[in-house]
């Protein structure tokens, strides 16, 4: 009998484990680990974006922006069960999060992202052909591409990012605001993020001062085309 019982317990878990969540949050597994966020050291140098972006706001956007994001999420999930959920499936219900995590895991892995697709000056490279061919088809030229990117990004009231996302219908250039992203089932237009720029203040302030535009222009310097081409899929 008590085996019998443990088996039926056993049974319930899994039960528990594989019924849809009311909230849209998955819902953990009872084997699933508890997972800590830490902050991703640059794949560069601070300096190493300059004259676009200069050593000083890189280190403090990413030693205490982008930490302070990693340290309140990791609170806010603490002794809760989304801390078993990995931050790219929970932000795909970040309209079902307590604010605490959409903010501050919107923050972490947007700015994981970023860093990724920026390489120092005098690397930036150029996209690739299939990538090329479909900024081709979606927006007319890159300069056509660019300068849309700029205009989303200069309409972008207060904080947030301009995206480059992949759908299945082609490329489209999104905007969201303060930490929401495209995987978000808060975006306007939801895709596989393949390039953001940083629009917060933080990001640009101490060189650019409130000359977001030129920001913006100089920051294709430091564009990793190769990555970007390798997110697009080739």
């Amino acid at each position: 009998m008590y085996a019998l019982c443990r088996t039926l317990a056993a049974c319930l878990l899994v039960l528990v484990a594989c019924a849809p969540s009311t909230t849209g949050i998955p819902t953990p597994g009872p084997g699933d680990p508890m997972l800590h966020y830490t902050l991703p050291p640059l794949p560069y140098a601070a300096n190493a974006l300059e004259p676009s972006i200069d050593a000083q706001t890189m280190t403090i956007h990413h030693s205490k922006h982008h930490q302070a994001y990693v340290d309140n999420l990791n609170k806010a999930l603490t002794d809760t069960p989304l801390q078993r959920i990995p931050l790219d499936q929970l932000l795909r219900s970040a309209s079902a999060l307590p604010p605490a995590v959409r903010n501050n895991g919107g923050g972490h892995w947007n700015h994981t992202f970023f860093w990724r697709i920026m390489t120092p000056a005098g690397r930036s490279g150029a996209p690739s052909k299939p990538l090329l061919d479909a900024i081709n088809a979606s927006f007319g030229s890159l300069d056509a591409f660019k300068e849309k990117f700029a205009a989303e990004s200069m309409g972008r009231f207060g904080s947030g990012w301009t995206w480059l996302i992949k759908t299945p219908t082609g490329l489209t250039i999104v905007s969201t605001p303060n930490q929401d992203n495209p995987i978000m089932d808060v975006s306007p237009v939801r895709g596989a993020p393949i390039l953001a720029v940083d629009l917060w203040e933080h990001a640009y302030y101490l060189k650019y001062q409130n000359k977001r535009a030129e920001y913006l222009k100089n920051w294709w310097n430091v564009v990793n085309w190769a990555e970007v081409s390798q997110l697009y899929g080739q």
